[in-house]
């Protein structure tokens, strides 16, 4: 494990990355946002939708160094008395839950179909891309909308598991275009140069020159455009959290917790929502960042 580590800091993308103060801050919050969403259980200080440990008497309690606040509550609690530190872990992990899952099914459907219309073209590649046509004149929010709502009104009494499903297709409906497209554009290059050429005369199968040949060196710029799309799928969630057609109350994200403590904001309550969103900003920030120095790494003409 450690040989591995310095292997990959002593390649030209650890180096990069140990030369860039911006992507070595963007790493370490994004590392302590993952770590303690995913490890919120034992991280959090109490188990804010555990309905047998809140207190209507703890609710809407400011911030530990404001008067009136309670150690207890480091940044305060919301309406129902829950702590907001410990809602933050817990809603961070479903949206990062979401996020990552719906950049998964959005590469796998691309990368798919981009890799099949480059590498065919003719008739398959024209219907792909006008799928892509028509799925790019739809705005990805009002799609993922839809889809969400259409889903929610139909399953009103859905598995939480379920809902999130509906979620992460209503996100994925869109954002497999631009994967597809990126992957199609590479793969066109790609299939004209003489190790492809010579791979088809030898008389290997097409599936297995896209998949063995071709699909490894079109990857650089998918991982790029994964890694910013993750920021984008969680904004998407939050904001269908904060609509109400997203996560279910049950199961709160980060959108779900800015929506209640929206209805208090200009009531002096403000940490109700102001530390949620901040917490959001920080998610997006922090790897959208890290996808910009992955595609200033990942580029040739800038080392």
């Amino acid at each position: 494990m450690q040989t591995l580590i310095h292997r990959w800091l002593d390649s030209d993308i650890g180096y990069s990355f140990r030369t860039s103060p911006t992507a070595m801050v963007a790493a370490l919050i994004a590392f302590v946002c993952v770590f303690c969403a995913l490890f919120a259980p034992w991280v959090a200080p109490h188990n804010p939708f555990d309905l047998t440990t809140l207190e209507l008497s703890n609710a809407r309690l400011p911030p530990a160094w404001s008067e009136g606040g309670s150690a207890r509550f480091f940044l305060g609690t919301d309406d129902q008395g829950r702590d907001i530190l410990s809602a933050l872990m817990y809603g961070a992990r479903i949206s990062l839950a979401v996020g990552v899952a719906s950049v998964l099914l959005s590469v796998l459907v691309g990368v798919a179909l981009g890799l099949l219309a480059g590498f065919r073209g003719g008739w398959l590649d024209a219907v792909l891309m006008r799928m892509c046509d028509v799925m790019l004149s739809f705005p990805a929010i009002l799609v993922a909308l839809l889809i969400a709502g259409v889903g929610r009104a139909l399953f009103p009494n859905a598995h939480e598991s379920l809902a999130f499903g509906v979620l992460v297709l209503s996100i994925s409906l869109t954002g497999w275009v631009q994967y597809a497209r990126t992957v199609r554009g590479s793969t066109l290059v790609e299939r004209r140069k003489e190790y492809v050429q010579a791979a088809q005369v030898t008389g290997v199968p097409a599936g297995r020159i896209m998949r063995k040949h071709v699909l490894p060196n079109v990857m650089g710029p998918v991982l790029v455009l994964a890694t910013i799309q993750v920021a984008s799928a969680i904004l998407t969630e939050a904001t269908l959290s904060f609509l109400g057609v997203g996560a279910p109350p049950t199961a709160p994200s980060l959108g779900t917790l800015i929506r209640v403590g929206n209805d208090y904001l200009f009531s002096g309550e403000w940490w109700i929502t102001i530390f949620p969103g901040l917490m959001l900003v920080l998610i997006a920030l922090s790897v959208n960042l890290l996808g910009d120095w992955l595609r200033d790494a990942l580029n040739p003409r800038l080392r």
